[in-house]
Parts: C-alpha cells; sequence; structure tokens
C-alpha cells in the first residue's frame, strides 16, 4: 500500500522505522535481529536506507596509487526483497542520486518494481569522505528534484529508452527530505523550502524531515511549507540521543540544533545510562506533543538499535 493512502487511512498514530542495511560480509541475521523487536508494534511501512560506493586511493607495491571503488553494504534491491519475504511488511528502499547514472537509478527502479515495491524515497546523498561538496555523477542527477521526476516519469511509463512502446507504468509513492533547521548547504530556511517546493511540483508526494528535537522548529518549517503551497503529508522525524558522543556528533554531522532546555539536562547526567533515560523521556514528550498537534505518522531513526525506540513507542502508541 502507497505511504499516502496508508496514512489517510490510518485510525490511529502509528511508528514507522528506518533502518540502516549491515555491512557488506555481515549476516543477515543481524538486519533481522534488528528489526524483529520493531515489528511487534505492527508498523505498516519501514525505511532501509542505501549507501553510496565510495572511492579509496590504495598504494601498490611499485609505490604508485590505485584507485578503488569500495561496496560497504548490500544493494538496496536484495536488502529489500529479503525483508518483504521475511516480515511482509511495505518497504520503503531510499533511492539516492549520489554515484548514480540515470541508467543505473532506473534499473533499480525497474528491479523494484518487478518485487511489487510501491514507495521510494528520493534523496540526493551526501558528499563522500574527502570531497567538500556534494558531486554529481556525469550522467547524473545534482540535486533530487531530477530523480523525483524520473521516478515520476516511470509511474506515466516514460523511460530513459524514448523508443520504448508500451512501457509498464510503475505505482511509485514518492517521498523526498525535508529539514526543519534547513539543509547544511542551504543559506537559509526560507531558500531550502523553495527547494523542496521543487521536488513536490517534479512529483513527491509527501515528506520526512531529518532529526529534530525542537517541536517548534518543526513546527515552523511546517508552517512555511504551507505557506509556500506544500500541502502534501509532513512526517517528522525522530531520534532520542542516548550517549555523550551523540550530543557532539549530532549537531555536527547533521547541523541541527540541540535545545538549551535539553542541553541543561543532559550535562546534569554523569554517565551514558543516564543521557541514555533523558533520551528517551524528551523524545515521549516530543512525540506526544507531535500527535497532540495532529500527526498520525512518527518516523524514528534507529541506527540499529531499538531498545529505547520500543520503550518510546510503547509509552507514546
Amino acid at each position: 500500500m502507497r505511504v499516502t493512502d496508508i496514512i489517510a487511512n490510518a485510525e490511529h498514530p502509528f511508528a514507522s522505522f528506518e533502518l540502516v542495511p549491515p555491512l557488506k560480509g555481515s549476516d543477515i541475521s543481524k538486519l533481522y535481529s534488528s528489526l524483529a523487536p520493531l515489528m511487534d508494534f505492527c508498523p505498516p511501512f519501514i525505511n532501509i536506507t542505501t549507501h553510496r560506493d565510495e572511492i579509496e586511493y590504495r598504494k601498490m607495491p611499485d609505490g604508485k596509487y590505485r584507485q578503488v571503488i569500495i561496496t560497504k553494504r548490500p544493494g538496496t534491491v536484495a536488502i529489500t526483497a529479503a525483508i518483504m519475504k521475511k516480515f511482509h511488511v511495505e518497504v520503503v528502499p531510499h533511492v539516492i542520486c549520489g554515484g548514480a547514472t540515470k541508467e543505473k537509478i532506473e534499473n533499480v527502479l525497474v528491479d523494484l518494481n518487478f518485487l511489487g515495491v510501491e514507495n521510494i524515497m528520493a534523496l540526493r546523498g551526501d558528499a563522500i569522505p574527502g570531497e567538500k561538496f556534494f558531486i554529481p555523477n556525469e550522467s547524473g542527477y545534482a540535486h533530487s528534484s531530477g530523480l523525483v521526476s524520473q521516478i515520476h516519469n516511470m509511474n506515466n511509463g516514460i523511460y530513459l529508452d524514448d523508443t520504448l512502446k508500451n512501457a509498464v507504468q510503475s505505482k511509485f509513492c514518492i517521498g523526498v527530505a525535508g529539514y526543519p533547521e534547513k539543509h547544511c548547504e542551504a543559506p537559509n530556511l526560507d531558500t531550502d523550502i523553495c527547494n523542496l517546493k521543487k521536488k513536490i511540483d517534479s512529483g513527491a508526494e509527501y515528506i520526512v524531515t531529518q532529526m529534530f528535537f525542537d517541536n517548534g522548529k518543526f513546527f515552523e518549517f511546517e508552517k512555511k511549507c504551507h505557506n509556500n503551497g506544500i500541502q502534501i503529508p509532513v512526517i517528522p522525524g525522530i531520534k532520542p540521543i542516548s550517549n555523550l558522543r551523540h550530543i557532539r556528533l549530532l549537531p555536527k554531522t547533521f547541523s541541527i540544533d540541540i535545545p538549551q532546555d535539553l542541553m541543561i539536562e543532559l550535562q546534569s547526567c554523569k554517565s551514558d545510562s543516564e543521557i541514555y533515560r533523558v533520551g528517551i523521556e524528551w523524545s515521549i514528550a516530543q512525540c506526544r506533543e507531535l500527535i497532540a498537534k495532529g500527526h498520525k505518522v512518527i518516523h524514528f531513526y534507529t541506527m540499529g538499535k531499538a531498545d529505547n525506540i520500543r520503550e518510546i513507542v510503547k509509552r507514546v502508541f
């Protein structure tokens, strides 16, 4: 079922989850064990991230360097098929522009369509290590709006090969990312929302936000979206802080703020276990306010760890 239909038909608020595929060489059981505890809550859909290939330069015995392409995680199609077979749940695979040609993207979309996948998250992706800025493949997309257009075209039976006749129309419901505190590369929030509107105009049907810890910023983001003619569902993304490392890492990595009220609580903690508890309670308060404001779905970034997410979901839904 399409994500937009799931939201429209939901009689009660519910949680969705996002997982990171295991590293290449790991057993699929690691992914299953991360997902199984969350399936107790019967999520209508789950998201699976994807990661672009990276480039390393390795020194050879003759002293020269050789460029090596490194694939760090299993492919999107394989992971999606494995989860659908194991858990019989709607899977929302992420498809990214980074490192991909238009032709490679189309091949992935064709495979996902064959699997019966009905939902896609269309993302640009991040710059790879060593790049100051995102550099698109010369035969790919610099912005996710182009990717959204390609998926939208496939939904209308329009493929890259314009000689195809009576091509099968895919049925993808297209989700995109939104940033309540603006994308790290955007000069300001208003410009970022204008860029988001381009994705909507290209065919996107719902938005999942970056994690945030200040609901006020999320509500302001929603208001700005509406003022700019964005009327599609906006799904808030939540991740609980669970250790001291998160306090240092999350603001830098995701260009987000930690509210001062939360920081005061975190700074009073004497151990990671205390930080873990504060993170749970803060996220519960966030979720309850979001639901009170009418949100039917809250999206949780699990990062492969489910215990704190389980407690939050048990106490909120």
